[in-house]
């Protein structure tokens, strides 16, 4: 219905009164004879902006019968034989314009569609491409079966000195097999808030354990270990594979890495021209004829053929062994987690593919890492990670005592330990501020706080709940034997098993508690307020429940909050000149 059939001003619609101006190709507002208009003279009304000031104005008029009519804009016509409109009526409705901002995003919107779908396609080429890039071999049963992303992760990292590739014909040993000469353990906490990257010396004597290996051909060969012999000939020799460094790394720290990753020569050249060189600092001048690396002091951005005389440069820095080309190495990987984790590289499309190229050509990997799907979520969980809080450490080590000539090193029994347990209890060695519900920890220190009962007087059943078999009768044994603790009892397998040792008993049993807490090294958080069971004199007692953290009866179980001193550790956020 037109504007006469409604009558009045206000239902008119306002896109009947706009006109299209063919010299501008802009619609502009005009007062047409269907729109009703008052008698008595008002205020002018302004008028509609145009896009074009220089466009020639349209002028309005009276017919003959009084009546007010949109003057005929210059240069346009009707066609021949088309019947004049009647007066007060338009002859056809003007289109609504859209706004530019709505055909920009309509076109946009359209192009990004056509887009996707390209991309849609070319993605699913380019990532079959990455994956064909890639290189596994089998874990063969060494690793606990892959990473976990609501789970501690402890990934290893091995650099073989195996000549592979055009350019590397002057590096290591003629004829290697490769062997495990840079290797580092990297522990990334559960809650992502801090990591640990732990080197081991190539030269540390170990005991490399019996190692499972599959063959070429699909075949399965135990290759028999070795005991006394230097931590690099875990790998290569004798035909072993990653995965017997990873049972060694095993039998030396009591961590089982979830996966292993291993990279050559190229490696460091390829990731590092990637993404455009790292920032180093020498504290002095190098010239060395074995590395081949030349530097003056200061700081250089170094890639390519100098980044991996960098990282392979012992004699002209410390005491010219491997422990002083380590701290070269750990300042070389806090320089590219670095650049990794700059706007530079993470805003550059371009860089970002080339490292995915390279990246999965440069690394072997495990069998539970064969996709770049795979590789795609450890990256992201790996991102989640500060470089502040990424710690480098080595294991600590001290001459081997038997060498006239020292060539190797050996654990140092009083330090290492400490350190190996602080990874498996996930402490952090650098000082996180993490968000934790405050109340929840106020609420487990308190309920060791207050009095305790006598040894004699603690009441407690005994459970296994995943601790290992025999356990619950060890810790009553060494109750009642050692502790005095007298009104106990094994009470066979708990219902089903626990991650962490815990310790339920009723609010008048609190005195209880915090004495059997305090006998067997339980926190706080083991502690659950709950209620009393009956034992087997039909009288109330405490449920003792062993689990998976159980290390046997006297072993305290209360978990550290601080990491151990090392003789040495930086951050990756750190810039530090080699000495």
């Amino acid at each position: 219905m037109d504007a006469q059939g409604r009558g009045r001003a206000d239902d008119i619609d306002p896109a009947d009164q706009w006109v299209l101006n063919p010299n501008t190709g802009e619609y502009e507002l005009r007062l047409t004879a269907s729109a009703p208009q008052s008698s008595v003279p008002g205020p002018r009304r302004p008028r509609a902006p145009r896009a074009d000031a220089d466009a020639p104005r349209e002028t309005a008029g009276r017919d003959t019968a009084g009546r007010e009519a949109t003057a005929q804009v210059p240069g346009q016509r009707r066609r021949r034989g088309e019947p004049e409109p009647p007066a007060g009526r338009r002859s056809r409705r003007p289109v609504k314009k859209k706004s530019k901002a709505k055909k920009v995003l309509l076109w946009t919107g359209g192009s990004m569609a056509f887009v996707l779908v390209v991309a849609s396609a070319a993605g699913y080429l380019y990532v079959k491409h990455l994956n064909d890039n890639i290189t596994s071999v089998s874990d063969d049963g060494a690793s606990t079966g892959g990473f976990s992303k609501d789970k501690a992760i402890n990934l290893l990292v091995i650099g073989t000195d195996k000549r592979t590739g055009k350019g590397n014909e002057g590096y290591g040993d003629a004829g290697s097999v490769g062997h495990a000469d840079t290797n580092i353990l990297l522990h990334i906490s559960k809650d992502r808030s801090n990591a640990t990257a732990l080197s081991i010396p190539r030269d540390l004597i170990v005991d490399v354990p019996d190692c499972p290996t599959e063959q070429a051909d699909g075949s399965q060969k135990v290759i028999p270990g070795t005991t006394d012999v230097r931590f690099n000939t875990s790998l290569g020799q004798d035909g072993r594979t990653a995965s017997c460094t990873v049972r060694t790394v095993t039998e030396l720290t009591g961590i089982t890495p979830d996966n292993f990753m291993v990279a050559d020569f190229n490696a460091v050249k390829t990731l590092t021209d990637a993404v455009g060189g790292v920032d180093v600092c020498l504290a002095k001048d190098i010239d060395d004829s074995d590395s081949h690396l030349k530097l003056s002091k200061g700081t250089h951005s170094i890639s390519g053929e100098t980044a991996l005389a960098f990282v392979r440069t012992r004699h002209s820095v410390g005491f010219g062994g491997d422990l002083s080309r380590i701290q070269l190495q750990q300042q070389f990987l806090s320089a590219l987690m670095r650049k990794l984790s700059s706007n530079s590289t993470l805003s550059s499309p371009g860089k970002l593919l080339k490292l995915a190229e390279v990246g999965t050509k440069a690394l072997t990997v495990d069998s539970q890492l064969d996709s770049i799907g795979k590789l795609k979520d450890l990256g992201l969980e790996l991102g989640k990670l500060n470089p502040k809080n990424l710690t480098f450490t080595t294991v600590p080590v001290i001459d081997n005592p038997a060498e006239k000539v020292k060539a190797t090193v050996v654990l140092n029994d009083t330090k290492a330990p400490p350190v190996f347990q602080a990874i498996k209890d996930d402490v952090s060695f650098t000082a996180v501020k993490k968000k934790q519900a405050r109340a929840s920890k106020d609420a487990a220190a308190a309920r060791l706080e207050g009095s305790k009962s006598e040894a004699s007087a603690v009441r407690v059943r005994i459970l296994n709940g995943g601790a290992p078999a025999g356990s619950a009768q060890e810790t009553l044994s060494w109750l009642q034997n050692q502790q005095g603790v007298l009104k106990s009892e094994n009470a066979g397998n708990a219902p089903a098993p626990l991650a962490r040792t815990t310790l339920e008993y009723a609010p008048d049993q609190a005195p209880q508690a915090r004495e059997l807490a305090s006998l067997m090294g339980l926190s706080g958080a083991a502690l659950k307020p709950g209620k009393s069971v009956t034992n087997s004199q039909g009288v109330p007692a405490m449920t003792l429940t062993l689990g998976k953290d159980f290390q046997g009866a006297g072993v305290s179980l209360t978990t550290p909050t601080k990491a151990p001193e090392v003789d040495s550790k930086t951050t990756a956020d750190k810039v530090t000149c080699a000495k």
